[in-house]
């Protein structure tokens, strides 16, 4: 029986409850009055079931679905403003001693050479990073006990924070690795991290045996409770997600909600970020073995149910997607994306656009500057700010200024002054005049009052080649 507050994952994960929830909403979808309710109760801003949001998904009655895109716009808006957080991944290495089928760094792929940095090669990528104007870092490494460590990773984060390249350093460090025990957490939060992210890869328990046929990722409870683990190890913002097209959308979506109420359930806190990527094309894998990869218009339907749903988190799209797919859902909710990213071992030291140590091939492959630029036309702020990890706002103290409103006193100032170290830093001409342009016009929205003279009086220090100010 469903029971959100459980420990075990097969309760607050229950099949059995998915199932009707996908039958509910078969039924319910066709009736206008309970979608236009749902909608309706979305509007509040106060989130939805997973009972809910599975209608949602399943109507496909045009005006409704015109309502769900607009609602999902205003409330993004709401909570995010125009700002979108930028990120990249750093690849430490891709030893792996899982079978998982759809990833080419499965243990049993021969045909991909293994690679991982040295301490010495990560300060290099580091380095790299910086002086395309980065400050926040997804590590992200393959599961192995004998090459990667726990003790790797960490020393893999102390070298990344003591890189200074030219004044500017990486301020945080997200991490994206393998389940582990409490302890370890315990560790990992003790070494600065921001937000742990973990994928499910796919919730349905069958589906997810099939495909880790060997390897620790194989133990689904172990997988699926690490969240768990990770919250009672100290990590209060913890990152949940899927990929896409490994198993039907419908019941993923379902899942993904049912682990968010889990986690709000037991912890008070649901999770930090939604990823949300999709199966694609890498080495030793073809979409011709995954039946469920999804269309565009599914995709961007999903994003926009999700937005509704859980409005409080931040979603998070990556470079799997094209700039084109990328441009439409940033308007229906995602709130971070990566940019100038590499998914390789080492790519950013290297010229290659694309080497045999990807673990995927990257759709949108600008330079972060041609991002920026992009992003700023569309008048949004490309924010750079990590001040929340810094200033202790993680967990159920972030969630708590999210849902009063009162975030925004603090995330637009830190984003427009971020993005002026950008500007001044590293950005082309053009980008800066555009950006120059868009912080002007942005300061209009912050109050009149003692945070927007802060906020004027810092840009101002930022440009006289002062640094690191937050609100």
């Amino acid at each position: 029986m469903y029971n959100p507050s459980s420990t075990h994952a097969d309760e607050f994960i229950d099949h059995a409850e998915v199932l009707e929830t996908l039958a509910e909403a078969g039924r319910e979808s066709r009736n206008r009055a309970r979608v236009q309710e749902i909608l309706n109760k979305a509007a509040l801003c106060k989130g939805l079931s997973h009972r809910e949001a599975a209608i949602l998904l399943d109507c496909d009655e045009p005006e409704l679905e015109e309502q769900l895109y607009a609602l999902a716009g205003e409330i993004k808006h709401k909570f995010y403003g125009n700002r979108i957080v930028l990120f990249a991944p750093l690849y430490l290495s891709n030893y792996c001693i899982n079978g998982c089928v759809y990833c080419p760094y499965h243990a049993k792929n021969r045909t991909i050479p293994r690679k991982k940095l040295t301490q010495e090669e990560i300060a290099e990528e580091v380095r790299a990073l910086i002086r395309t104007g980065h400050k926040r870092l997804a590590v992200e490494a393959g599961e192995d006990p004998k090459h990667n460590p726990l003790e790797y990773i960490l020393d893999s984060i102390r070298t990344i924070y003591s890189v200074n390249e030219g004044g500017n350093s990486i301020r945080r460090v997200n991490v994206n690795i393998a389940a582990t025990d409490v302890e370890s957490y315990r560790k990992l939060k003790a070494a600065g991290i921001g937000t742990y992210i973990l994928f499910q890869e796919t919730y349905n328990r069958k589906q997810y045996e099939e495909l880790h046929p060997t390897g620790p990722k194989s133990n689904y409870e172990w997988h699926t409770e690490a969240m768990d683990r990770a919250q009672e190890g100290g990590c209060d913002d913890v990152g949940v997600g899927v990929l896409f097209g490994l198993s039907g959308y419908r019941y993923e979506l379902v899942g993904l909600l049912m682990h968010a109420e889990h986690l709000e359930a037991r912890f008070g806190v649901g999770p930090h970020t939604i990823s949300m990527p999709r199966i694609c094309p890498a080495d030793d894998v073809s979409l011709d073995n995954f039946p469920d990869a999804l269309p565009d218009a599914i995709f961007r339907k999903i994003v926009a149910v999700l937005r509704v749903a859980v409005p409080y988190t931040g979603m998070i799209i990556s470079t799997r997607e094209s700039a084109r797919m990328r441009e439409q859902l940033l308007h229906c909710g995602v709130s971070q994306i990566s940019g100038g990213s590499r998914t390789s071992v080492g790519g950013y030291t290297t010229e290659e656009r694309h080497d045999e140590t990807a673990q995927f091939d990257v759709a949108d492959t600008r330079p972060l500057d041609d991002v920026v630029r992009w992003l700023l036309e569309q008048d949004h702020i490309p924010s750079f700010c990590t001040a929340c990890y810094r200033e202790g706002r993680t967990g159920d103290r972030f969630m708590s200024l999210c849902k009063s409103g009162k975030i925004s006193l603090c995330c637009t100032p830190n984003a427009l002054m971020t993005l002026k170290e950008y500007l001044m830093d590293y950005a082309s001409p053009l980008t800066r005049a555009e950006g120059e342009r868009l912080i002007a016009s942005s300061l209009t929205d912050i109050p009149e009052g003692r945070v927007r003279d802060l906020t004027v009086e810092r840009l101002k220090r930022i440009e006289a080649g002062e640094r690191d100010f937050r609100i």
